[in-house]
C-alpha cells in the first residue's frame, strides 16, 4: 500500500499489527506471513533493539511445567531447520551442546527428578545422573560439592541468535515509531505513533516486553510485568574449549557456558541493582563458585558486562493470548528471559490463534486471566 502523504495520515493499512520487533514479535509476524496476512511490525527503536539484542541463544527442554517443554519441544525443532526454514546468507546453526543443571542438595535433586519425570511424559529425553556421571559429561567440573544433576543432551544454543532475529526480519514489514496509543475503530484498531503517525488493523498483537503494561492500562487492562535486570560476564575469545555443555547451579546462583566463538559467559544469578556498585561483588560471587565446581575456568578474565531486562511476571510465565473483552487485541509478553527458547511456538500459536486457524492449549493455560482468577502457573526451573 502507499505511504502516508502526511503526518496526520496512515502509515500503513494492514491485517495484524504487531507491536514489538523482539524475537517474539517477529516470529509472530513471520507465522502470521506463512498464513497469507500482512502483518506490519511496529518498533520503537529497531529489530532487536531490546532483551533479544543481547541474549545468548540458549535453548533448553528441561522445564518445571508441561506447558514449557511442549513449547520448547517445539522451538528446538524449528532451531534445527532454522536455515531450511529462514535461508539466507548468514548460517543459522543449531549446537546441540546439552544442558545440565546441578543439585547440591537432597531438596534439589527431588525437584530436578520431578521436573525430569513431567519432562519424559511429553517427550523430552532428559535424566537424573549422579555425581560422577555429572563430572564426565562437564569435564573438568567438581564432583565433590554435588548431590547429583539432570541432564539433556539435546538441549544448546543458537551460535548467531541476533542473526536468527535478522532473518526473521528480512520480509517484515517493520516501521520505526513508538506505539503511544491504542484506540477501538469500528471492527478493527488504531494505533496512534509518535509524530502524528497512525496505523489501522483489523487485529493487535502487543509483544513489547516491560513496556507493554503502559500500553495496555488506557483501555483498563492491568497487565502485572515487572521489569528486572540481569548481567552477564563475558570473556575474550579463547582458543581452548573448556567447557561445552552450559552448566547451572540454581542454588549457587550460577550459570556459565563456552560460546562457539570462544568467548565464556558466566552470571551471578543473584545480582541485582546499579553495575557500578555491584559488577565487583558479583564477578567475585562468579569467582568463588567457579573455584568450588568448574576450577578449569579459573583463570578466565571476564572483561566484559552486558546488561538485558526480563519481562518478569508473578508466577514468571508469559502471558499469551487473547485479551478478554478487547475483540482482536492479543498479548504474547511476560516471557521472564525464555523468549528466545519458546519464540518458534509461540509465534505459531498466536498467529493460528489470531486467524482463526487453531487454539494450542497454552492460550488457556498461559492466559491474562489466570492472574485475576487465582491460577498461576509457577515455573520452578527459571535460570
Amino acid at each position: 500500500m502507499a505511504a502516508a502523504s502526511s503526518d496526520s495520515e496512515l502509515v500503513r493499512r494492514s491485517d495484524v499489527a504487531v507491536v514489538g520487533a523482539g524475537v517474539i514479535g517477529l516470529s509472530i509476524a513471520w507465522h502470521l506471513r506463512r498464513h497469507g496476512l500482512e502483518a506490519l511490525v511496529l518498533e520503537r527503536q529497531g529489530v532487536a533493539a531490546g532483551a533479544s539484542g543481547v541474549q545468548p541463544g540458549g535453548v533448553r527442554q528441561q522445564w518445571g511445567t508441561a506447558v514449557n517443554c511442549r513449547l520448547a519441544r517445539e522451538s528446538v525443532g524449528f532451531y534445527r531447520s532454522a536455515d531450511e526454514l529462514l535461508g539466507g546468507p548468514v548460517e543459522l546453526p543449531f549446537t546441540p551442546c546439552g544442558y545440565l543443571f546441578l543439585a547440591h542438595s537432597e531438596g534439589a535433586l527431588e525437584q530436578l527428578r520431578a521436573n525430569a519425570a513431567l519432562q519424559a511424559g511429553v517427550g523430552v529425553p532428559s535424566r537424573v545422573v549422579d555425581a560422577s556421571e555429572a563430572a564426565r559429561l562437564v569435564p573438568g567440573l567438581a564432583s565433590g560439592p554435588l548431590a547429583g544433576a539432570s541432564w539433556c543432551a539435546e538441549d544448546g544454543y543458537v551460535d548467531r541468535p541476533q542473526s536468527v532475529l535478522a532473518a526473521l526480519a528480512r520480509e517484515a514489514h517493520v516501521e520505526i515509531g513508538e506505539v503511544t496509543g491504542l484506540h477501538r475503530d469500528g471492527a478493527g484498531w488504531l494505533l496512534t505513533l509518535t509524530g502524528g503517525v497512525r496505523a489501522r488493523a483489523d487485529a493487535v498483537v502487543v509483544a513489547a516486553g516491560v513496556d507493554t503494561p503502559a500500553l495496555l492500562e488506557p483501555l483498563g487492562v492491568e497487565v502485572p510485568i515487572e521489569p528486572e535486570s540481569r548481567w552477564l560476564f563475558l570473556s575474550e575469545p579463547i582458543r581452548e574449549r573448556l567447557v561445552e555443555p552450559l552448566v547451572v547451579s540454581v542454588e549457587r546462583r550460577f550459570a556459565a557456558k563456552q560460546l562457539a566463538d570462544g568467548r565464556v559467559l558466566a552470571s551471578d544469578l543473584s545480582a541485582v541493582g546499579a553495575s557500578d556498585a555491584g559488577a565487583p561483588r558479583w564477578r567475585e560471587a562468579i569467582r568463588r563458585t567457579i573455584r568450588e565446581l568448574l576450577p578449569v575456568l579459573e583463570y578466565v578474565d571476564f572483561t566484559t558486562l552486558v546488561h538485558g531486562v526480563y519481562d518478569v511476571t508473578p508466577d514468571r510465565q508469559a502471558i499469551i493470548g487473547a485479551v478478554a473483552g478487547e475483540d482482536g487485541l492479543w498479548l504474547a509478553a511476560g516471557f521472564s528471559g525464555h523468549g528466545f527458547m519458546l519464540a518458534p511456538a509461540v509465534g505459531r500459536i498466536v498467529a493460528d490463534a489470531v486467524t482463526g486457524a487453531g487454539e494450542h492449549e497454552a492460550l488457556a493455560i498461559l492466559d491474562l486471566g489466570r492472574f485475576a482468577e487465582d491460577r498461576l502457573v509457577p515455573e520452578p526451573q527459571v535460570v
